[in-house]
């Protein structure tokens, strides 16, 4: 039996902000569609109202030809329709089987007792399905990353309704084999008939799984096309209504590199061996490497987060000893970690709170008083230069896309006048529009003078931006490449060298 979801005239409205505007188009069994867009641009908005988190300003949809209405997510999923978020939405402490059939477990006799038993029997079929190497009894907390989202897909899997089940960037966290395991799944409830929804900004897994894209802008729909009818450029200049070109080829790389500014030598932490390097004034130094190399962990280090075993940090040629991030951040030394929701920004907080707070006590007097005066004065500079796009600095900042809330970490550690900037991962989950604007953001702190370092694991990324690449496997640095040597067969021969280290991963 085919299913459909047909979305009409769907149009939302938050104070001050015009997220979604008569929204039409529809979704049939069997395909796979992509939501593409920049950050902001109502993707996520669109899946809320479907899902039963917001409710539309005007407009309605159509579910098998019938109108709904969900007043919350549990209406949803009983209607049959399933969103997998990018954050988590399982409970550690439970075991796989409990997560899977939480609040609808089996029961038996006349007492309706929980028969675990069959719990078991039926998320091992759910399991053997998936072709996932893991156990009904498995605590979902001992799990990667990708199998506790493989936890919520079987857990919307289970459901006999399941219609529609929607990704929300599936696969931001995960590594190439991981990603292909969630593409199996995929093609999988494809074959069943389900209905896909897949939020992404990588072009190569949209061309890899997707059957049409339907492209957002400024909260209006653009249309929906062919994964194969329209190219790459058409694509990028429908979504941000200009054509960017070679984004690399565009930057402003003009500038000088002057002496060594960092120094680390031989720094091992309890996650990662010997570890040696040095950045330049005016430097990016670019860190690649797969899932796991250990270039997080040895940032996390000379920041102070994670405990040093042993080794040396210089900056301009003084020892330093960092024993905790603030440490590091008077020192001159900041970092603005890869997991922006729980490591970055302070959800419960507004937009211009988020930039202020790393300034905290520059902006208080000896009793410990702030300043609001100068707290909002570096709060309209953070949102001005940065071209945060936000109503007001009052904005709750889990309300903006992702980008713009990077963007305000970003303005949060520049105001402490840095001298080494560690970027982790800066364009994860943004769109191609912001990213250009983050490579000329990057381009211009290095003009400045400062040392900047960036972690990504785009291999065009780090190759277009980096002045010289240190590439590590297996928590040790494997090599080291300049810009002119630098293309992607060379870097993923070094990330790759070798057998996998089998001591404990942190």
């Amino acid at each position: 039996m085919t299913s459909s979801v047909e979305f009409c005239n769907i149009t939302k409205y938050f104070p001050g902000v015009k997220a979604l505007e008569d929204i039409c188009f529809r979704v049939e069994s069997g395909e796979v569609l992509a939501f593409m867009g920049e950050n902001g641009a109502g993707k996520s908005t669109l899946l809320k109202i479907l899902n039963g988190d917001y409710q539309p300003t005007d407009g309605k949809y159509l579910i098998d030809g019938k109108e709904r209405h969900f007043s919350n997510p549990s209406e949803a999923i009983e209607a049959g329709i399933s969103v997998i978020y990018q954050e988590r939405q399982i409970l550690m402490d439970l075991s796989v089987a409990e997560n899977i059939f939480l609040g609808r477990l089996p029961v038996k006799g006349f007492l309706k007792q929980i028969d675990m038993k069959e719990a078991y029997r039926r998320t091992q079929k759910i399991i053997d399905d998936f072709g996932l190497d893991m156990k009904p009894g498995d605590m979902v907390k001992d799990l990667s990353i990708a199998y506790q989202q493989m936890v919520e897909i079987m857990k919307a899997y289970s459901r006999d309704n399941l219609k529609l089940i929607a990704f929300d960037e599936p696969t931001a966290s995960l590594s190439d084999s991981e990603i292909d395991s969630l593409f199996k799944i995929i093609r999988k409830l494809k074959e069943e008939g389900k209905m896909i929804i897949y939020v992404s900004h990588r072009m190569k897994e949209i061309q890899t799984i997707t059957d049409k894209i339907a492209i957002f802008k400024d909260g209006a729909y653009m249309g929906t096309y062919g994964v194969h009818e329209i190219t790459e450029e058409e694509l990028i200049h429908k979504m941000v209504g200009r054509n960017l070109g070679d984004v690399y080829n565009s930057l402003d790389r003009e500038k000088e590199i002057g002496d060594v500014l960092l120094e680390v030598k031989d720094l091992k932490t309890e996650c990662t061996k010997e570890i040696s390097f040095t950045l330049r004034k005016g430097e990016v130094l670019g860190f690649s490497g797969l899932v796991g190399a250990g270039r997080t962990e040895i940032m996390r280090g000379i920041i102070g987060a994670d405990r040093v075993i042993s080794g040396e940090i210089y900056l301009e040629g003084q020892k330093i000893q960092n024993r905790d991030p603030g440490d590091a951040e008077k020192n001159g030394i900041v970092m603005v970690p890869e997991d922006r929701k729980t490591q970055g920004i302070l959800s419960n907080l507004g937009v211009g709170e988020n930039i202020t707070i790393g300034s905290l006590s520059r902006n208080s007097s000896a009793l410990g008083i702030v300043n609001r005066t100068k707290e909002k004065e570096m709060e309209r500079r953070g949102i001005e230069h940065f071209k945060i796009k936000t109503p007001n600095a009052e904005k709750k900042i889990v309300e903006l896309s992702g980008g713009n809330q990077q963007k305000a970490i970003v303005a949060r550690w520049m105001e402490t006048n840095p001298k080494v900037v560690i970027l982790d991962e800066p364009t994860k989950g943004i769109d191609i529009g912001a990213k250009s604007e983050f490579y000329h953001m990057i381009c211009e702190f290095a003009k400045q003078g400062l040392g900047v370092i960036l972690i990504s694991s785009e291999l065009p990324e780090v190759i277009g931006l980096s002045d010289r690449i240190i590439v590590m496997k297996g928590r040790e640095i494997t090599g080291e490449v300049s810009r002119e040597e630098a293309n992607e067969e060379v870097l993923l021969s070094l990330a790759m060298i070798g057998e996998s280290s089998r001591e404990k991963v942190c």
